[in-house]
């Protein structure tokens, strides 16, 4: 997987870090070249000089074969415009940022930006949501308290039923769509292979989900 990340700060530095080490290719962009000194002097991943919404400064990061985009510099405004520009001109299929002002956050979110608020959104949540295949976060709320997530049924899971995978109050399925029309489930709906879940999320409770759906 190759991630373009924004911002190389602590948590940019500390994402960057992360993901080399597990494999991935990584791209950090920041104007202030002395950011760079926060990554490991081993770091295999590529800096880049310069703003993050500038289309030859992504290119150069690799955004036209990225697979996901990460905004964490200090600011809401190159945020929001350098993940726009990810998401709508170099269409990369995951794209993060992260808010400062909370005001703004569903704002952003009808662009289908997925928004982490800066206290609540831990580097290796972030991480998480990256690399979970198949899964996706469609909304958080209460600065990222609750999520709501969407998940494929694959074969692993068909046959299973919806109680297998709640927990009341913590992991709820509270949508399945299945063949372009919706229903709401009952405990003993049986779920098909290629049936998309949407599912509430209590953030205290997201290793109980991945263990649910033996995601690691």
């Amino acid at each position: 997987m190759h991630v373009v990340i924004l911002g190389c700060g602590r948590a940019g530095s500390r994402l960057a870090r992360k993901l080399s080490k597990a494999g991935h290719s990584v791209a950090v962009i920041d104007k202030d070249p002395n950011a760079f000194h926060l990554l490991d002097v081993d770091f295999m991943g590529k800096k880049v000089i310069g703003i993050g919404f500038d289309p030859d400064v992504l290119i150069q990061a690799g955004i036209e074969n990225a697979d996901a985009f990460v905004a964490l510099s200090s600011g809401d405004n190159s945020n929001i415009v350098s993940s726009v520009v990810a998401k709508d001109v170099f269409h990369v299929p995951k794209v993060i940022a992260r808010i400062y002002d909370p005001r703004r956050a569903s704002i952003y979110r009808r662009f289908g930006i997925l928004i982490v608020a800066p206290v609540r959104w831990s580097v290796s949540k972030i991480a998480d949501t990256l690399l979970m295949e198949l899964v996706h976060t469609r909304e958080t709320f209460g600065s990222g308290a609750v999520e709501l997530i969407e998940i494929e049924v694959g074969k692993e899971l068909e046959g299973k039923f919806v109680r297998d995978f709640e927990a009341p109050g913590e992991v709820n399925i509270v949508c399945i769509e299945r063949f372009g029309e919706a229903l709401i489930p009952l405990g003993g709906t049986a779920l098909e292979k290629g049936d998309r879940l949407f599912l509430v999320v209590a953030r205290k409770s997201f290793e109980k989900f991945k263990r649910m759906f033996h995601i690691f």
